[in-house]
């Protein structure tokens, strides 16, 4: 979940919009990544788009195909499965760090991030799922602010990077599971309020596990 940097370079811009474009199934699983096509698509040389496409391949998001040229990566149980059991594992361990070092300067723009993504919730609760990429975003937003005390800037990439990919199964599925997810992520915020991180690991894995079942139940992925 990439943000604009101000003054970024071309080939930063490019990889963040194909990387957002990849993660919002805006370019499908297993669609070519035709060279050409993208060049009047996102405004670039043909060189720029491979530095891009190699490095979102070395991230699991793009398949190199040697000679044949690029593709999204395709989606499956397994992977899904896969990167869920990852997530859990570095956010176990996150949010853990997280709420011993945390104080009021950490509470305050969490309690911002749960406040946005409640509101946004609310909306997708209505099926209004027009907005489902503000959805994810402020979900993405959450969860990075309860683990943004650990105090490792490692541990916070490795698992956006992780959370990205296990968001792209969401919105390949268009999974929002109601009034449960909303409550669980209340159960985390006042969890870490609490500085409890036994419940909140409870929650979290509940929470996770959750999102996978959801995912597969509505049959998109094989």
């Amino acid at each position: 979940m990439l943000q604009p940097v101000v003054n970024e370079t071309i080939a930063e811009s490019s990889y963040r919009r194909i990387r957002a474009d990849i993660i919002f199934g805006r370019l499908s699983p297993g669609q070519k990544l035709k060279l050409d096509s993208l060049k009047e698509s996102y405004e670039t040389s043909i060189s720029t788009l491979r530095e891009v496409l190699n490095r979102l391949s070395s991230e699991g998001l793009v398949v190199a195909e040697g000679q044949k040229g690029f593709e999204v990566s395709p989606v499956s149980v397994s992977d899904l499965k896969e990167t869920a059991a990852m997530r859990l594992l570095l956010e176990t361990h996150a949010l853990e760090q997280s709420f011993a070092y945390g104080d009021v300067e950490w509470e305050a723009p969490l309690v911002s991030a749960h406040y946005k993504l409640a509101r946004m919730e609310q909306v997708m609760a209505t099926g209004d799922t027009s907005r489902a990429e503000d959805w994810k975003r402020y979900d993405w937003e959450f969860h990075q602010a309860l683990i943004s005390a650990c105090g490792s800037k490692l541990l916070m990439e490795t698992h956006s990077a992780i959370f990205d990919r296990y968001l792209r199964y969401q919105m390949v599925a268009l999974s929002y599971r109601g009034d449960v997810a909303a409550n669980e992520h209340q159960q985390l915020l006042d969890a870490a309020l609490r500085r409890d991180a036994e419940t909140a690991k409870r929650v979290l894995a509940l929470h996770i596990q959750g999102g996978v079942e959801h995912a597969l139940a509505r049959g998109t992925l094989k």
